[in-house]
C-alpha cells in the first residue's frame, strides 16, 4: 500500500522528517517497507526535480555559418552568459527559455537518460542546451524549444517556474488485520496518537443537500448489503483532472482518468471509502435493485469479459439488467464516459464474507474489493458521500440534484467487551500507569466506560475489525506505548510450552528428495498398476498376494505391484531405447499384497511405502578430469544409501548378504532385527524382463520404516580434548571372510578406544595364493581422558591381531 507524505500533511502538521515518520509507523505495526522521493509535474511523474536546469534569455540569434539548420545565440543564465548551438527551428531573440547547463543530465521522456558537456559542434564552441519539454521529461512534443511567459529573473531555477511538487511515498506492508490503516486518514489516525497531534478530518460544511428525490432504491440482500447510501447529482462535465488531483493519483501508482472517476478513487485513498459513480442516464426505470440473479446469468464487466454470474453474487442492477457486481467491480455500459452528464454516486457498506466470495469465484482483485472483504467502516459511506459529491461540485461543475439515500435498517453498533488491568499487566509486562491507557485508547478512538479499580469496558468502533478481545487491547497499548519500551526482566518465563510436533513425513521426503537430485538423481513416479507375470519372475514374491483389480483397464495393468524393481527397469529401458545410456533415477512409491485368508470374505490388503534407486552407466560424465567416465559400481550406489542413511540418523546397522534371488550380489541392512534395505546388483534373469544387458544396480529401502524410527532430537557431547591415533594393518584373509565380520570382531575385542576402523584396500593375486584376498584396513584409537601412550597403542594392536589370527584366520602381513 502507498501513502504519500504530502497527503497524509491534509490530516496533520508534519515537521517530522519521512525518514522519521516511517520509523515510528514501522514500530507501530505499520511496516515501512521502503520510502521513496518522487518529482510531480501536472499529473506526471519526473525523474528528478530539474536540477540543472535554469531560466535563460536568448540575447542574439544567428545562423550557424557551417549548417543550414543550425543557429548560433548567446544565452543569459544570470552570472554567466554562454554561447550555445541550437537546432530548434524556433528559437529566437529575446525569448525566455529552459537551459541544461554544463554537468546537468537529463532525463527525457524517451531513451536514456544524458549529461551536457561542453562541445564543438560544426566548428563552433556550445556551452550548455536549449530544452525542448521532452528533452527534460515533462511532455511528449519536440516540435521546438520551450519559449516561457515570465518575469523571473535569468538564472532562476527551472523547478520555480514549473512549480515541481516533490513527495515521499511510503510503501507500507500492510497486514489483513488492519483494514482500518488501508487510506491516508488510517494512517493519519495512527500518527495522531503515536505523534500526539491534532487530526483535521476535510469539512463537509459546505454540503447543500438537494431538493429533488434522487433514484429510487431498493435493497432485498440488507444481509450481504447492510447499508446503502447514494445522490444525484447533475450538471457534470467530465474532463482530465486539475493537476493537484492527478499528481496526488500519480504518486501513489494510480493513473488518472477524468475528473468524476478519479474523484471516487482520491475518496477511497482519502478516507478508505470505495464509492461508484454510474451514468444516471444508464439507469432504466430510475431505480436502482440491490439483489442477487440467476446463476449463470451473463454479466460484461469494465474490462469488456462476459462472466457468468453466481447466485451467490450480490448485484447492483437497475430494472432491466445488472450494473455492477457489488463492491468489486462495474459494468461495461454504465460507467461514467466523457457524455455523462448526470451521475448516481453510489455510497455503501456490503458484508465482507459476500464481496470476498465473488471476487474470489471470478478472480477479481480491485482497491474496492480489497477494503470490502475486509471490513470497512460503516459509519463513513454518508459522509465520504457529502465530500465526493463537494469535491466533484468543484472539479466537475456538478451540483447535488437530490437528497441523499441511506437505507440503514439494523445499525451496526460498537463492539463492547470487558478488560482487566491484572490481565493487562501479566500480558503486557509491567504495570502501566493507568492514565497512560486510558489516553492511548481515547487517542485511538477506543471509548472506556464502567471504570473499576480492577478494570474497565471498552466500546470499540466499527472500523477496527481486528479489536475484539482483551488481548487485542493489549496490542493497541503496546504498539502506541512502544515494545521496545518493556524492559526484559532478570527471569524469562511462559505460561505456556507448546507441543513438539509429529514428524512432517512430506517435509522428511522433500530433504532425502534434495539430498538424491544433488548427487544428479531424477525423481520418476511410475504407475502402481503393473503385469501379472512379473510377481512370477521375481523369485521373492509370491504370486498369490497379488492384488487382483476387478474392472482391470487391460491385461498388462491387471495387479497392483509388489514390487518397484520393475517399474524402474521400464524407465531405463525407455531411456536407453532413446540413447540417454547413463541414468539415476529414484521414485517414493507403495507396494501392495493381500494379508488374511486367501478367497475368504475377510481377505484384507496391506501397503507399504518403499524408496527405490537404480543406476546404470557411467557415474560421472565423460570429461577431462576423467576420462573414460567411471563405470557405476555397487559402492556409488551404497555411498548414496549411506548418506540417505545419515541424513535419517540410522546407526548401529549390521549388515549381511544380501538376497540372493534378487541380487546377483550385494548388501541388506538390518536394524534391531528389522531388514529395511537391500542394495545391489540385480540379477540377469530379472533384467530380461525389461530387455536390459549389463549392470543395473538398485537400492530398495522401506520408506514407511525409516520414517517411524525418525526422531529430531540431537545428542550433544564435548570436542575430545585429546588426539586421535591411527594404526593400519594388512590382513590375508580366506575369501569367504567379508569385511563386516572383520569390523565386527574389531570393536568386540575393543569397546573403549577404537573409534573407527576403515577400509582403504583390497588385493587378490598370486602373490597371496589362491582362494585368499587382502584387506588394508585402518584403525582410529582415541582416549577422551588423557593422551596415548606406545605402550597402550601396541597393547591394543596385539589385541586385535591376535584375535584376527585366532577368530578369522588372518595372517598379518608386514
Amino acid at each position: 500500500m502507498k501513502i504519500s507524505y504530502n497527503w497524509l500533511k491534509t490530516f496533520l502538521d508534519l515537521n517530522e522528517t519521512p525518514e522519521h515518520l516511517a520509523q515510528v509507523l514501522t514500530q507501530a505495526g505499520l511496516e515501512v517497507e521502503s520510502v521513496e522521493k518522487i518529482y510531480l509535474y501536472q499529473g506526471k511523474k519526473l525523474n528528478n526535480a530539474l536540477e540543472g536546469l535554469v531560466i535563460g534569455e536568448v540575447l542574439t540569434c544567428e545562423k550557424h555559418p557551417n549548417a543550414d539548420k543550425l543557429s548560433k545565440t548567446t544565452v543569459s543564465v544570470g552570472s554567466e552568459t554562454l554561447p550555445i548551438v541550437c537546432g530548434a527551428s524556433n528559437v529566437a531573440q529575446g525569448q525566455k527559455v529552459v537551459v541544461a547547463t554544463v554537468g546537468t543530465t537529463l532525463y527525457p521522456t524517451t531513451g536514456e537518460p544524458f549529461t551536457i558537456k561542453k562541445a564543438k559542434i560544426r566548428g563552433e564552441e556550445s556551452i550548455g542546451m536549449i530544452c525542448a519539454e521532452d528533452e527534460i521529461g515533462i511532455g511528449e512534443s519536440h516540435e521546438g524549444i520551450i519559449v516561457l511567459q515570465t518575469d523571473l529573473p535569468n538564472g532562476t531555477p527551472a523547478t520555480e517556474f514549473f512549480n515541481i511538487e516533490t513527495d515521499y511515498i511510503f510503501e507500507i506492508g500492510l497486514t489483513p488485520n488492519r483494514i482500518d490503516a488501508a487510506s491516508h486518514l488510517g494512517v493519519a489516525r495512527d500518527l495522531k496518537v503515536l505523534l500526539q497531534k491534532e487530526l483535521c478530518q476535510p469539512s463537509n460544511a459546505q454540503f447543500v443537500e438537494g431538493l429533488g428525490k434522487a433514484i429510487q432504491v431498493i435493497v432485498e440482500d440488507t444481509q450481504a448489503c447492510p447499508r446503502y447510501a447514494g445522490i444525484l447529482i447533475e450538471g457534470v462535465s467530465v474532463q482530465p483532472s486539475p493537476d493537484w488531483l492527478k499528481n496526488r493519483l500519480k504518486a501513489i501508482g494510480l493513473n488518472p482518468i477524468n475528473n468524476v472517476v478519479d474523484i471516487t478513487n482520491y475518496v477511497l485513498h482519502h478516507l478508505g471509502q470505495p464509492l461508484h459513480a454510474f451514468d444516471a442516464d444508464c439507469i432504466a426505470g430510475g431505480k436502482i435493485i440491490v439483489k442477487k440473479l440467476a446463476e449463470n446469468t451473463p454479466f460484461v464487466t469494465l474490462d469488456g469479459i462476459e462472466r457468468k454470474l453466481s447466485a451467490q453474487d450480490l448485484m447492483i442492477c437497475d430494472t432491466e439488467k445488472p450494473l455492477a457486481l457489488a463492491g468489486v467491480f462495474g459494468g461495461l455500459h454504465s460507467g461514467v464516459t466523457e457524455n455523462t452528464t448526470k451521475i448516481f454516486l453510489e455510497s455503501a457498506y456490503f458484508h465482507p464474507d459476500t464481496i470476498r466470495k465473488t471476487a474470489q469465484r471470478h478472480s477479481l482483485k480491485t482497491d474496492a474489493s480489497f477494503r470490502f472483504e475486509r471490513g470497512t467502516d460503516p459509519n463513513m459511506p454518508v459522509y465520504a458521500l457529502k465530500f465526493a459529491s463537494i469535491l466533484i461540485s468543484e472539479v466537475a461543475g456538478g451540483k447535488v440534484a437530490s437528497e441523499i439515500i441511506d437505507i440503514y435498517p439494523q445499525p451496526i453498533t460498537h463492539f463492547n467487551f470487558e478488560v482487566s488491568y491484572k490481565n493487562l499487566d501479566r500480558l503486557i509486562g509491567k504495570s502501566l500507569d493507568r492514565t497512560l491507557i486510558k489516553n492511548i485508547l481515547k487517542g485511538l478512538e477506543i471509548k472506556i466506560t464502567n471504570e473499576t479499580a480492577q478494570g474497565f469496558s471498552v466500546s470499540v468502533p466499527p472500523y477496527r475489525v481486528d479489536v475484539r478481545k482483551e488481548a487485542d487491547i493489549v496490542e493497541e497499548i503496546l504498539r502506541i506505548y512502544g515494545f521496545n519500551n518493556i524492559e526484559f526482566s532478570e527471569n524469562l518465563s511462559a505460561s505456556f510450552i507448546a507441543s513438539f510436533p509429529k514428524t512432517d513425513k512430506h517435509k522428511l521426503q522433500q530433504k532425502i528428495t534434495e539430498i538424491l537430485t544433488a548427487n544428479a538423481f531424477n525423481e520418476i513416479i511410475t504407475n502402481s498398476l503393473t503385469k501379472p507375470e512379473y510377481a512370477q519372475i521375481l523369485k521373492n514374491i509370491d504370486k498369490s498376494q497379488n492384488v487382483v483389480i476387478l474392472n482391470k483397464l487391460s491385461e498388462e495393468l491387471e495387479v497392483l505391484r509388489q514390487s518397484l524393481i520393475f517399474s524402474g527397469l521400464e524407465a531405463i529401458s525407455y531411456n536407453l531405447n532413446r540413447k540417454q545410456r547413463d541414468i539415476k533415477i529414484f521414485e517414493f512409491g507403495k507396494i501392495y499384497r493381500k494379508k488374511g485368508s486367501q478367497g475368504s470374505v475377510s481377505e484384507k490388503y496391506e501397503e507399504q511405502t518403499q524408496l527405490a534407486l537404480w543406476v546404470t552407466g557411467n557415474w560421472n560424465a565423460e570429461g577431462w578430469q576423467h576420462s573414460p567416465a567411471p563405470k557405476t559400481t555397487f559402492h556409488h550406489l551404497y555411498n548414496i544409501v549411506d548418506k540417505i542413511l545419515q541424513s535419517l540418523k540410522v546407526s548401529d546397522v549390521r549388515k549381511q548378504e544380501a538376497d540372493e534371488r534378487v541380487f546377483a550380489y550385494g548388501l541388506a541392512l538390518q536394524k534391531n532385527d528389522k531388514i529395511f534395505a537391500q542394495i545391489g546388483e540385480l540379477q540377469p534373469y530379472i533384467l530380461k524382463t525389461a530387455d536390459l544387458k549389463g549392470s543395473v544396480f538398485y537400492a530398495e529401502l522401506d520408506w514407511d520404516w525409516l520414517i517411524a524410527q525418525y526422531n529430531d532430537e540431537f545428542t550433544y557431547q564435548e570436542i575430545p580434548k585429546f588426539p586421535e591415533v591411527r594404526r593400519d594393518l594388512s590382513l590375508v584373509l580366506d575369501k569367504s571372510v567379508s569385511y563386516q565380520e572383520v569390523e565386527q570382531k574389531a570393536f568386540a575385542l575393543e569397546k573403549k578406544l577404537l573409534k573407527a576402523v576403515n577400509i582403504f584396500s583390497v588385493y587378490e593375486g598370486e602373490q597371496i595364493g589362491e582362494g585368499k584376498k587382502s584387506y588394508a584396513v585402518s584403525f582410529i584409537l582415541q582416549d577422551e581422558t588423557q593422551t596415548l601412550t606406545e605402550s597402550q597403542i601396541d597393547k591394543t594392536m596385539q589385541k586385535l591381531m591376535e584375535g584376527f589370527r585366532k577368530d578369522l584366520g588372518a595372517v598379518i602381513r608386514d
